[in-house]
């Protein structure tokens, strides 16, 4: 088995406890955007501390970072901050399972987003296997209250802040991809370590300014959430690390694809935890997009 699929798994889970607290966060009292902070924020500090315990165990020195480095980090950073306000925002419309489904549009769009940016080619099977998953996400769209018409269903603003997310979270992903990519080292550990240090250190100083500006109290409130947050903080550091060496592995797309498996784990989340309902139309739409991994998987 290639490295890559099971670090993605590991990221799977990882972001789906991290949802977990995200909504959680959500419903105490924290915004959306003071709920994506606490991410960036208790994630950052655990980061530099990881990365500097790798870099001293393996005798490695801090690489050169260029300015293309750069770029694409802060293309990614922004991209991340925008797509996790979009679904935590989202968990206030649909249940958690159905909120991580419509985000995981992002797998198409991270297909067509690499072809665009890096020029990153999809075999004939693997983008198959992505529109296979386009369906499920398709089934997923019906929102209470609305028609059978399904222009309507896809205008709802449910799924427009799914397909926002999803947007956002392709350009994360290939940002990233392309960032770690500027390393000269042969270590992805090393390269998927600097870029997340990198780019929590950003997220936090950019979303601190905006929330003094626009949303005072809620660095307070994220403090006063620390409890809760700091495992946020770790969790995502985890999971963005895992994402982030998969990312030095494969090609954005298959990653997120395979990581679509976070679906069957929101799913148990949502039931168990949560205590939500699922119906039989969500439960197809997700088995839909189970099929679609197993068919990633066996064409790579």
């Amino acid at each position: 088995m290639e490295l890559w699929i099971p670090v993605t798994l590991c990221a799977a889970v990882f972001q789906t406890i991290r949802f977990m607290l995200h909504k959680t966060l959500s419903m105490g009292g924290l915004s959306a955007t003071g709920s994506t902070f606490a991410r960036f924020a208790y994630a950052m500090p655990a980061a530099a501390l990881c990365t500097g315990i790798y870099l001293t165990a393996t005798g490695q020195p801090w690489p050169a970072l260029p300015p293309a480095f750069w770029g694409y980090a802060w293309l990614g950073a922004l991209g991340q901050i925008l797509a996790t306000v979009c679904v935590v925002a989202l968990f206030a419309r649909r249940n958690f399972a159905v909120g991580i489904t419509f985000k995981k549009t992002e797998v198409i769009q991270t297909a067509l987003v690499g072809l665009l940016l890096l020029g990153e080619q999809i075999s004939p099977g693997g983008w198959g296997a992505i529109l296979i998953g386009l369906v499920g996400v398709l089934m997923l769209s019906e929102t209470p209250g609305l028609s059978e018409n399904l222009l309507r269903r896809l205008m709802s603003p449910a799924v427009a802040l799914g397909l926002a997310s999803g947007f956002f979270f392709a350009f994360s992903a290939v940002g990233y991809r392309a960032a770690t990519l500027q390393i000269a080292s042969d270590d992805p550990l090393l390269r998927a370590g600097v870029t997340l240090v990198c780019v929590t250190l950003s997220q936090t100083l950019v979303m601190s300014l905006w929330l003094r500006w626009r949303e005072p109290g809620q660095i307070t409130a994220v403090w006063g959430a620390r409890g809760t947050a700091l495992w946020l903080g770790l969790t995502s550091m985890a999971g963005s690390l895992s994402w982030f060496t998969a990312f030095t592995l494969q090609t954005a797309a298959y990653v997120q694809a395979l990581g679509q498996v976070e679906l069957i784990l929101s799913l148990l989340a949502s039931v168990l935890f949560f205590r939500e309902t699922v119906t039989r139309r969500e439960l197809a739409g997700i088995g839909v997009l189970a099929l679609s991994i197993v068919v990633l998987i066996l064409v790579l």
